[in-house]
Order: C-alpha cells, then sequence, then structure tokens
C-alpha cells in the first residue's frame, strides 16, 4: 500500500512541474504586493535559464518577497516591474535611507538610475545654521550625532560653493531618485527607481507579446505571442488549479479506498480464527488400527457359515453386512467373531480384523476384554450350517 501511495503522489505532484520545466510561463513570489517575472527577468529557483536575459536574475525569500540583489549594494525588494517602460522600482530596507544611499553603486549592473540626482553629504559642526542657506542644504536627522550635523546638498557641484570650513565631505553620490519623491525630504524616501536599456523589449511588451531568445544558441530576441508555447496549452497556473481541485481530492479517495480495503481484511483474519474455534471437533477412534490387529491364521479360526436360500438369519437385524451395508445374498459365505457372534461378509471383517483386532459393533475383542452384551445366534441346523462340519449343507 506504501508503494501505491507513493506513487500516486509522484504522479499528482511532480508530473506537471516536469511539464513546464522547460517554458518561460510568468512567475512571481506568491505575495500580493510582488511583480510578475517574466523575461528579461527571471526567478533562480522556478524559472530555466534561458528565461531570463544575463544579470536580470531576481529571487524569493522566506516572506515571499520578491528580491534583486545588485553586486556592490546588495539586496533590495522589488515592489513594481514596468516592462513597458523598463523601469524597476525597489524598496531600500532600513529605517534609514541615507546611510543606505551613502554606499550605493550600480557597478556591474544593467541597471542605471531612472532619475539620478547628485548629492554631496558633509559632517558639519556648530554653526551651520548661519551657513545653510548659501548651499541649500538638507538636514539629514538619521546620520547626525549631538556634536555634529549631516547635511547632503545639490548646490556644490553646481553653483560653486565651496564647502563651508565648518565641514567636510564625506561622499558624492548619484542618487536614483524616484520621480514622484524628488521634492519631498530625504529621509522619507523608501524607493528608488532603476532603468535598463538592454534588452530592449518596449515595443514587444506595447503590443502585449513576450519577449525572449529566439532559439537557445545566441542572444538574439524575439517578439512571440503572448500565450506561452507548451505541449499543452495550459498555463502553469491553470495546471496547478486543476491538481488542487482534481488531483488531490481524487488522490485523498483512493487513500481512503485502500485504507478501507485493508480494514477490511484486518477484519476478517479475526472473524475466520473464531469462525474455526468454534466448528466442532470430530475425533475418529484410532484404537487398534494398524497396531492391535489380528494375524491371518486367528482370522481364519473364526468360523464360516454359507447363507442358504432363504437368507434368514437368527435375527431380522442381521441381514445386512455392518461393514459395507450390503444385504446377504444367497450363497454368500460369512464369518462370525465367536465373543459376540456377529456376522459380517467374509472379505468385510477380514480387512477388519487385519487393522483392529475388535468387533466393529461392539468393540469386544478376542479376549472378551470389552464387556458388551450381545445377543448370540441360535445354533440351529436349519438355518446356518459351519462349513466347518463335514455333513453341512445349504440353507
Amino acid at each position: 500500500m506504501e508503494i501505491i501511495v507513493q506513487f500516486l503522489l509522484f504522479l499528482i505532484f511532480f508530473s506537471i512541474p516536469t511539464q513546464s520545466a522547460n517554458s518561460c510561463e510568468p512567475e512571481s513570489c506568491g505575495s500580493t504586493l510582488g511583480p510578475e517575472v517574466r523575461f528579461p527577468f527571471r526567478l533562480r529557483t522556478r524559472q530555466p535559464v534561458r528565461c531570463g536575459f544575463p544579470g536580470f536574475e531576481l529571487s524569493c525569500n522566506s516572506k515571499k518577497e520578491t528580491i534583486l540583489r545588485l553586486p556592490v549594494s546588495g539586496e533590495f525588494r522589488v515592489n513594481f516591474i514596468d516592462y513597458i517602460s523598463q523601469i524597476l522600482s525597489v524598496s531600500v530596507p532600513g529605517p534609514c535611507f541615507p546611510s543606505r544611499i551613502l554606499n550605493f553603486n550600480l557597478s556591474g549592473s544593467p541597471f542605471r538610475g531612472a532619475y539620478a540626482r547628485n548629492y554631496t553629504f558633509l559632517n558639519c559642526s556648530s554653526g551651520l545654521e548661519a551657513n545653510a542657506p548659501k548651499f541649500r542644504s538638507e538636514l539629514v536627522r538619521c546620520l547626525s550625532g549631538r556634536n555634529y550635523t549631516v547635511v547632503a546638498t545639490r548646490s556644490i557641484s553646481h553653483d560653486g560653493v565651496q564647502v563651508p570650513p565648518m565641514c567636510r565631505r564625506i561622499a558624492s553620490v548619484m542618487v536614483p531618485v524616484k520621480w514622484a519623491a524628488r521634492n519631498t525630504s530625504m529621509e522619507s524616501w523608501e524607493e528608488i527607481d532603476l532603468h535598463w536599456r538592454f534588452p530592449a523589449c518596449s515595443d514587444c511588451e506595447e503590443e502585449g507579446r513576450f519577449c525572449r531568445f529566439k532559439d537557445e544558441s545566441s542572444l538574439e530576441l524575439g517578439c512571440y505571442d503572448q500565450a506561452p508555447a507548451t505541449s499543452s496549452g495550459m498555463s502553469r497556473r491553470a495546471r496547478y488549479a486543476l491538481i488542487m481541485g482534481v488531483g488531490i481530492p481524487g488522490l485523498v479517495c483512493v487513500i481512503g479506498l485502500i485504507c478501507h480495503t485493508c480494514g477490511l481484511l484486518r477484519s476478517l483474519c479475526p472473524r475466520r480464527t473464531s469462525l474455526n474455534s468454534e466448528l466442532p471437533t470430530v475425533t475418529f477412534p484410532v484404537r487398534g488400527l494398524g497396531i492391535n490387529g489380528l494375524d491371518g491364521s486367528t482370522i481364519e479360526s473364526y468360523p464360516k457359515t454359507v447363507l442358504g436360500e432363504s437368507r434368514r438369519l437368527p435375527e431380522p437385524s442381521d441381514g445386512t453386512c455392518p461393514i459395507c451395508l450390503s444385504e446377504y445374498q444367497p450363497k454368500e459365505t460369512l464369518r462370525s467373531i465367536p465373543e459376540c457372534n456377529h456376522y459380517f461378509h467374509v472379505d468385510c471383517i477380514d480387512e477388519w480384523l487385519k487393522l483392529n483386532g475388535t468387533c466393529p459393533l461392539c468393540r469386544n475383542s478376542p479376549d472378551g476384554s470389552t464387556a458388551t452384551p450381545c445377543s448370540s445366534l441360535s445354533s440351529s441346523s436349519s438355518l446356518i450350517t459351519p462349513l466347518s462340519t463335514p455333513s453341512s449343507g445349504n440353507l
């Protein structure tokens, strides 16, 4: 039964993923807020390598969030992908957005800031308030301390304003500002927009079609119909819905049927045992069989008689041989046992006495050890004539 269940589980849960392992259908990490992942992006553990362009790999974390990992800047959560504008919106983790931006670098990735601005971060001591209006700085409270203040400004690179003597430069960074948040405080920013130029699939996306590689051996792109090229023509989500709606209930029914059948078989075993125990035990007497039989000379010493034409015996009940249950016929030879005077066919009683030395009717043995009253036949010469006397004749 365990082999059957394992085989059914294997068919139901692994047959569908195997069929779609080579297809490039859209995927997601399962979160309602997560984006749909398709070319040029791909999910590492759910889509083949040829489903995405190099450098556009995404992954899922334990919270079912879609994660982008940049070679230098680390991991970011992907909130939205605009395939037509080719813009990727990601969240910057942590409570202090500027602290993460100070080390932000897009080197080694195919992305650039969609709306990048050059910011210079300064670490200033006291007296900054009098000079701050000259270079339009923005106070960064989450980076400031008790004896110093950190500001971010765009004025130094544009207006030629020198760094105030009470400040020192920390870093100049190109910040990929989100267009909707460009006029708000930097500390309130939570997302940045990244843009990619190649592969260019925006025209294909505008037509409602899919952009992907033309073949397995090159990076040449093509625009194809939205329906995925699969053998079954059914989307991956539809197949999983079919599994959940039909496959799993069917598996439960099969397992239940197997368990029910096994239960019936187990219940029948005790019943058979109890029925066997209730059956009466029949024993057959084996006394003297093959052990207490008489030898041939003793058997021949028992008297024989020939039944006359009248077939009359001293008692009416003696008209049938007790061994073969056949009626005596005229001229048949009978043998009697001296201890009880019971008559039998010669052939029948001889075979019996070879195996058992007692009378088949009263169980008297030749030595008379079993005392069973028996009726004796009268020695009327008109009915039975012993064969041992010379003057014997037929009745």
